[in-house]
């Protein structure tokens, strides 16, 4: 790999891989969502020494002009940039369809005439829906339960219908519950933890009995390098999880067993997807990531979800960064 773009890149995600791709020694261009603010997301929190390393451009994934023109130079492009929350696609799933399918489409189309040697498409475990048998590999039937996981759906086969029209070198990449420093409050582990750091000990929650695949984050971002250097990859969806599952009631237990806290867990209705749309069961079957990447989880298993819980909560409660959340505040 010689110069990397890397769409959504201002997110939590985006930005620890950008941090891991510059130390790793690679020309990273960074596309973040413009604003009037010359906001760069979370990189503005990445080290002074990474972000004095990054090509930064501001645009939007939804205008194929600009992608284009950030795709410019680069050979490999790993495209993270969606709308990703669950609720909010229920408010406005008209967006989803913008940014997800039509985003993932301005990718492909100007990687097709730019000839651009790898794309790298982020997946989510969400397209599988509700586990009919575990672990999920990635032959599971894809259930679109959600506006948001169907649109997940068309992007993915978009960007494969590509590569199996026009040859175009695409990777899926399909990470699972991905947590950690940097993450949204709208998520699980961060609303529990920055509830309990505020010293709340009613903790509100939707649904406690769905299980997840918690992946830390530094592991998601293995994932990605593995998948943007391994040639094999190509044409391929890759599972990027644990191999383990816990119960949402279970995590909140869990978590306030390392905060050394007595909490009461209090249902709150708007937090509970509909019926039909909640995701009951993940659990991932990685077995393809460690045979085409040699990848597999630093945090796998109870012992290494306990380990990256503790490195989550210490960064949630450092003051600079709890203050960044309103934990009183429900966020869709």
């Amino acid at each position: 790999m010689r110069k990397l773009l890397v769409t959504g890149a201002d997110g939590f995600i985006g930005s620890h891989l950008c941090e891991a791709l510059v130390r790793a020694g690679h020309e990273v261009r960074a596309f973040i969502f413009y604003n009037s603010f010359g906001h760069w997301g979370w990189l503005d929190n990445s080290p002074a020494e990474i972000r004095d390393q990054l090509d930064v451009f501001a645009g939007d994934i939804r205008d194929p002009h600009g992608v284009r023109t950030a795709m410019q130079g680069c050979d490999t492009v790993l495209h993270l940039a969606a709308l990703i929350g669950i609720p909010y696609s229920y408010h406005s799933p008209d967006a989803y369809v913008d940014t997800n399918i039509r985003g993932t489409l301005n990718i492909l189309q100007a990687a097709r005439d730019l000839e651009i040697e790898k794309i790298v498409h982020t997946s989510t475990s969400e397209v599988y829906g509700t586990a009919r048998y575990v672990p999920i590999d990635e032959a599971h039937p894809l259930q679109g339960q959600s506006p948001y996981s169907a649109t997940k759906i068309g992007a993915d086969q978009i960007a494969l219908s590509f590569h199996r029209s026009f040859g175009t070198p695409v990777t899926v990449i399909r990470p699972f519950n991905t947590f950690g420093p940097r993450q949204s409050a709208r998520a699980v582990i961060p609303t529990v933890i920055t509830q309990i750091a505020a010293d709340e000990r009613r903790i509100k929650l939707g649904s406690l009995s769905p299980t997840r695949d918690f992946s830390y984050v530094s592991d998601t971002v293995h994932g990605f390098v593995k998948v943007a250097e391994e040639s094999a990859a190509i044409g391929e969806v890759i599972n990027i999880g644990s191999n383990f599952e816990i119960s949402i009631g279970d995590t909140a237990a869990l978590i306030a067993e390392l905060m050394q806290a007595d909490i009461e867990i209090v249902s709150d209705d708007q937090r509970i997807r509909p019926a039909d749309s909640e995701v009951e069961r993940l659990w991932a079957d990685n077995s393809r990531a460690r045979e085409l990447l040699g990848w597999q989880p630093t945090f796998g298993g109870v012992d290494g979800f306990r380990r990256a819980l503790a490195e989550t909560i210490d960064w949630f409660t450092q003051t600079d960064n709890l203050q960044n959340y309103k934990h009183r505040h429900y966020n869709i």
